[in-house]
């Protein structure tokens, strides 16, 4: 138990570390050296991202002029301010952030496909969990319970007002706190959180605690719901074509890789979180396709609207590629 603590505070102390800037002092714009461009792609620390980094080891990207350099930042909704202020080149985003700035008329346009739901309950890269022993075995039960998010008011708070609808309970009765993924675990086991809703490998660390899953939300608003994808501004797209291309092309083939690749995942995310060995192993992949799933977007954004997340609904014709 120390160890996995250990583990996640050093992973905290990363996290914090690059939420703070840690841009190595280099430009914010796009850099060119010796036929290479230099893109910068701010993202999260966790097992989403994997192809990306595989993508950079394996070749995919240089052999196509690109070398990205990686920030990290705490959720999708503080990445996008990064990529429309130039900050970043591209980013990292689930499907409700990029919608709520589309509707919000911020310019981003998504690109390429990020990562998916495996779609099979109580085995999803993200689950519902609560502390061993406690008597709570519904999404029902969470009502007048305190739940953590790594964001408020984005996909993962729809995702378990969904959990909690479907099994009949009323949404507008939980709590909601805001945490970061590698925070949760210690908060749950401390009894500081009642729930906390979690992707890997933070959701892997929770349950080698004794907790246990109570559902799987991101399965609960649609079978193999795409969860995110990587985007740029719309500004950045129509000066760089090119390089757009360029990182389209590259990403697909990362994403098929890493799908290809379970064992080389679990060591790439090494690289980039304080994760132990042991949770590693009991980390659920998440899905990689090629491309992102229309109608699943369609009904996150119809259930986003409903937990009034837009003023105006979201033109996704326009986001989407």
């Amino acid at each position: 138990m120390r160890r996995l603590l250990a583990g996640l505070a050093a992973g905290t102390a990363l996290l914090t570390t690059a939420a703070c800037g840690s841009s190595g002092g280099s430009s914010s714009t796009s850099s060119s050296s010796g036929g290479t461009t230099t893109v910068k792609v701010g993202i999260i620390p966790i097992v989403d991202v994997a192809p990306l980094y595989l993508g950079q080891k394996e070749g995919f990207y240089s052999k196509r002029g690109l070398k990205l350099s990686m920030t990290l930042a705490q959720g999708g909704a503080a990445v996008v301010p990064g990529v429309t202020s130039g900050q970043f080149q591209f980013g990292f985003s689930n499907m409700t952030s990029l919608m709520i700035a589309q509707s919000n008329n911020v310019p981003v346009r998504a690109i390429a496909n990020g990562v998916a739901s495996t779609g099979v309950a109580g085995k999803d890269f993200g689950g519902l969990v609560v502390k061993k022993g406690r008597d709570i075995t519904s999404a029902k039960q969470l009502e007048g319970k305190k739940v953590a998010v790594n964001t408020l008011k984005n996909i993962n708070e729809t995702a378990v007002r969904e959990s909690v609808r479907k099994a009949g309970g009323d949404p507008g009765k939980v709590s909601f706190v805001e945490l970061a993924f590698d925070q949760m675990p210690a908060a749950l086991d401390k009894g500081q959180i009642d729930a906390a809703m979690a992707v890997e490998p933070a959701l892997a660390t929770m349950k080698l605690q004794g907790a246990t899953e109570i559902a799987s939300p991101l399965v609960d608003v649609a079978k193999n719901l795409t969860v995110a994808m990587y985007f740029t501004s719309t500004s950045y797209a129509q000066k760089n074509p090119d390089v757009v291309k360029k990182f389209q092309e590259a990403t697909a083939e990362s994403l098929a890789y890493a799908d290809a690749h379970p064992d080389e995942v679990r060591q790439i995310v090494t690289t980039y979180t304080k994760t132990p060995a042991d949770v590693l192993a009991a980390v659920t992949l998440p899905k990689w396709p090629a491309d992102p799933n229309r109608s699943s977007i369609d009904t996150l954004e119809k259930l986003s609207e409903q937990d009034g997340l837009f003023k105006t609904a979201p033109d996704l014709d326009k986001l989407l590629p």
